[in-house]
This record gives structure tokens, sequence and C-alpha cells, in this order.
């Protein structure tokens, strides 16, 4: 369509839009991760904060290469898939591990830490496990045109999730398992901490209160 309206000038102009948007969002993805995981999860709870200022940052250059590498290797398999439908993949799985604790947050007092951890641990392992045993992955028959299945791996059937998308079934187990988690835990929620999530609509009793 750039092409059509304005020839290769605007097409040029779209293109180095779209790549230099494409750039800094992949950037940003792998600079919170590999973050993420040096800080959160390795200086935090591996080394219980027992760590050096220069390690943790040494951490999180490994973890932004292991990341990009994994990234790559999906980006392979996933060569001849839809675009929009990986899309929807992942949102699926980013609203299986992140909606139902937003959510609850938000308008549930009684949720608490572990009603969190369950929603969103129990929410990206079910979303990726039933991707990977979905016909995604493998099973999908071969087309009579291509001769190639429309899986990623070819040759192999090892699904039995019946979905695409795993979102119907992953999401709401996370709403469930957070549900689960915070009425199973003998911990009594934090009313503070509540109310610093709560959200108030702009209004004069809302202001009031």
């Amino acid at each position: 369509l750039a092409y059509e309206l304005g020839g290769t000038l605007l097409l040029g102009f779209i293109s180095a839009v779209a790549f230099a948007t494409i750039l800094a969002v992949v950037a940003g993805l792998t600079i919170t991760a590999s973050a993420s995981f040096a800080h959160d999860i390795y200086a935090s709870v591996i080394k219980r904060g027992n760590l050096a200022a220069d390690k943790e940052v040494k951490v999180a250059r490994i973890s932004a290469v292991v990341i990009g590498l994994v990234a790559i290797v999906g980006g392979i398999l996933a060569k001849d898939q839809n675009i929009a439908f990986l899309v929807a993949l992942a949102f699926a799985v980013a609203a299986s591990a992140n909606l139902p604790t937003i959510l609850y947050s938000l308008f549930w007092k009684g949720f608490n830490t572990r009603g969190a951890l369950w929603s969103i641990y129990g929410g990206l392992i079910s979303s990726i496990g039933l991707i990977i045993f979905s016909p995604v992955v493998s099973g999908k028959p071969v087309d009579a045109v291509t001769g190639k299945s429309a899986s990623m791996i070819q040759g192999v059937d090892f699904s039995w999730f019946p979905l695409d998308n795993p979102g119907l079934v992953s999401i709401p187990l996370a709403f469930f398992l957070g549900w689960l988690g915070s009425v199973t835990d003998p911990a009594k929620s934090d009313l503070t901490k509540y109310a610093e999530m709560a959200v108030w609509w702009l209004t004069g009793a809302g202001a009031e209160k």
C-alpha cells in the first residue's frame, strides 16, 4: 500500500519506521527480561541478596544472550506460521500469566501473595505447556500442495491438546489458581496494600473517600 501511494520513498520510510519499532520492542523486552532474571530471581532468590552489583550485571548480560538465542530458535521454528496467529499466542500467554493477578489485585481484598504466585506460575506454565502439546507444534496433517505440515516441527506428532490457542483453558485456570491460592493461605491479606492498588472512579464520592 505504501508503495502504491508514495512509491519507493514512502515504502522506504514505512519500512524504516517498522524496523525501528520492532527493534525498540525487542530491545526493551530483552533488557527487561534479563534484568528481571538477574535481580529478582538470581540475586534475590538464588543468592538471597548476597550478590555484588557487577556480578548482577554480568548475569543480566548472560541472560540477555540466552534469551536472544531462545528467541532466534523459536523464530526459526515458527517461520512458516501466520504472524497474526503468533501474536494471538503471545497474547494468550501474557493474559494467562498476568490478567488474573492484575484484576484480583485491583478488585479483591482477599487476594494475597500465594494467590498471585499460583496464578502467575500456573497460567504461564499451563499456557506454554498446552502450546507445546498442541497442533501448532506437531501433529497437523501434511498439505497436499506444499508437502509440508503446518506444525512447527515436521514429521512427529506428540500433540494431545486439540486447540491451537490455549487461552480458553489456561486463562480460566489461572483465575481459579489465584482464587484457590488466596483462600487456602492461612495468612490474612494486607488491606493496606490493597488500598494502595485500589482504583477509584473520578467522582465526588470517590474523591471524598
